[in-house]
């Protein structure tokens, strides 16, 4: 049975600072919002669409980074897609988050407020970027996507003629 494929890569700004709490035993996660923009033609016009996406990025990682995930900051944010199912008021509820396993700052914070502000060294477009280890591993024989490395000779076709049909 193959794999299936779960993994986004939205580029956006946050909504709001990151929040970061712990667990009862005390793990570490952080959480923020991310703002991605969407074209999309009305009519005869171009107009924007804001889609909003609720981040979630665990352990020494969230730590590290909260404090430079600030409101308006520029990301990028590697991860997997994840359902999360709970029950209201006798309601089943739930919603779509993103689970975070790589993440990079990628500019300053909206137009108006000042740049470097706390920044990292190098500032917040010195692609920063800080990475959570998966945490389950491949399959056999397959290699994760942090370690692939193209092959070094073009594949050999194994066709006597020009027309492969």
């Amino acid at each position: 049975m193959a794999d299936d494929i779960n993994k986004v890569l939205p580029v956006g700004r946050l909504t709001r600072d990151a929040e970061l709490m712990y667990t009862n035993s005390g793990f570490a996660l952080c959480k923020f919002s991310l703002a991605v923009n969407r074209r999309r033609k009305q009519g005869e016009q171009w107009v924007d669409e804001a889609n909003f996406f609720d981040i979630n990025l665990w352990g020494r990682r969230g730590e590290s980074v909260n404090s430079y995930l600030t409101k308006g900051t520029q990301v990028a944010v590697e991860g997997q897609l994840r359902q999360e199912r709970w029950e209201q008021d006798g309601q089943k509820r739930s919603k779509i988050t993103i689970e975070a396993v790589n993440i990079q700052l990628l500019g300053g914070r909206s137009e108006g407020s000042s740049y470097n502000q706390g920044a990292p060294a190098g500032g917040y477009g010195g692609g920063q970027s800080y990475q959570k280890q998966p945490s389950r591993q491949n399959g056999p024989g397959s290699q994760s996507f942090e370690s692939y490395t193209p092959p070094s000779q073009p594949m050999q076709d194994d066709y006597e003629d020009d027309i492969p049909f």
